[in-house]
């Protein structure tokens, strides 16, 4: 027997139900605000994330599917979709000349990592972009698009955490004074983080060893060190949150994992997902594009995982079997010919159903019925088709009617 690879799943229907609920709710949500797909390879060249996500992470370091192909090209499986899209950008220009583009995706990401609840080596992620604007509006607006989709798929007990971490002048002061902090924890830090202390201390701040976090927890705050251009950013996006009516809390500890980040960054999170807090998040971008060789663009985006939201709506109880309009029963090969007949007429008029073709007990039948969420079942044997009848059945509330073939239809089956 062969088995899938670990980590990564198969999507069976009581998932792919809940995937599908989600996936339609994004993309209404970014119609209404105005973002189109964009659909990227799932390989890429190394470059790409090592350039845009930073040698020092976790990501590059680690937990990146990286190979040689035969013709000695070094690519990867992408890890996250903000450095594709970034890609994609700078290399199809086809909005002559127009730097604004309001860009969305969907698809899988790879990593290898432990998996754990809401977190796998295969997972999807959806995300959304917006290059070619600086203002602060933009990024609460992005925000405010993040919660109209988890209000929609009825996610609660979600928090919007919001942070700055300044300009790229700003972080360098701070790293400095970051660095003279942890200097002092030194000896208490996990191994990574000692050797994150001369790549990227900020990294530290994003550890989740418990010594590595209460040596966090004493260090001194990027938000406390902004120049003022960022900290003017900073106070503009809370007052447009605050105008849309969006909650949030400003938690000066949020980081973000990429090193692409600079100003505003922010996650959502919850408290019931194990370990793992964060339902998705993103931030301002504005140096990634130029630093991949494309012109100067600011840019903000944010992505979410699929998975995690379909374990937090299994928590809450979220609906996940099938629901069909109809199932057919047809009793004898006479009543099966009509049967199909009338399921494709049914069809027609936009109903979902499925005509049982096994011949199986009418016991198990009933069974399957409810399994696949049927609201009625239609039996038709001999008698009824010489009868032109049908016994209905509402499987919700049990009653049974004879009802005439010809009147079966979506008015009767309401």
């Amino acid at each position: 027997m062969i088995n899938r690879i670990r980590g990564m799943n198969d999507i069976l229907p009581s998932d792919s139900i809940l995937w599908n609920r989600i996936e339609a709710a994004f993309r209404q949500s970014v119609a209404l605000y105005g973002f189109y797909e964009v659909k990227t390879p799932i390989l890429e060249e190394t470059a790409l994330f090592t350039r845009s996500i930073g040698d020092a992470t976790e990501i590059v370091e680690k937990e990146m599917y990286t190979f040689e192909d035969k013709g000695g090209h070094n690519l990867s499986l992408r890890p996250e979709g903000t450095a594709s899209m970034v890609r994609a950008y700078i290399e199809n220009p086809e909005t002559d000349g127009e730097p604004i583009a309001r860009w969305f995706y969907f698809g899988p990401m790879y990593r290898y990592e432990r998996p754990q609840k809401g977190r796998y080596r295969e997972f999807y992620q959806f995300g959304a972009e917006a290059f070619g604007v600086a203002a602060p509006e933009q990024d609460a607006e992005l925000m405010a698009m993040a919660v109209h989709f988890l209000n929609d798929i009825g996610l609660k007990d979600v928090t919007l955490k919001l942070n700055s971490l300044g300009d790229s002048s700003d972080r360098e002061i701070y790293k400095e004074k970051l660095l003279a902090h942890l200097r002092g924890y030194e000896n208490e830090l996990c191994e990574d983080c000692k050797r994150r202390m001369t790549t990227n201390p900020l990294r530290v701040l994003d550890c989740k060893q418990e010594a590595c976090i209460a040596a966090a927890s004493k260090a001194p705050l990027i938000i406390d060190n902004l120049g003022e251009e960022a900290k003017t950013h900073f106070e503009k996006v809370k007052h447009t949150l605050d105008s849309l009516g969006i909650k949030y809390v400003v938690d000066p500890h949020i980081v973000r994992g990429l090193d692409y980040y600079n100003r505003s960054a922010f996650e959502f999170i919850t408290e019931n997902l194990g370990a793992q807090k964060a339902v998705g998040g993103g931030g301002r971008y504005d140096a990634l594009v130029e630093q991949l060789g494309g012109p100067a663009t600011p840019a903000v985006g944010f992505a979410m995982g699929v998975e995690r939201l379909i374990a937090l709506l299994k928590d809450q109880g979220a609906q996940s079997l099938p629901s069909l309009d109809f199932f057919v029963i047809p009793m004898g090969d006479a009543a099966l010919e009509y049967s199909m007949k009338l399921g494709a007429r049914l069809r027609s008029e936009g109903l979902s159903g499925e005509v049982d073709c096994s011949g199986r007990r009418l016991k198990n039948l009933f069974k399957r019925a409810e399994r696949i969420g049927a609201r009625y079942t239609i039996i038709i044997g001999e008698q009824e088709l010489a009868e032109g009848t049908a016994n209905v059945k509402n499987m919700e509330t049990k009653e049974q009617q004879r009802v005439s073939l010809d009147m079966l239809s979506k008015e009767t089956l309401k």
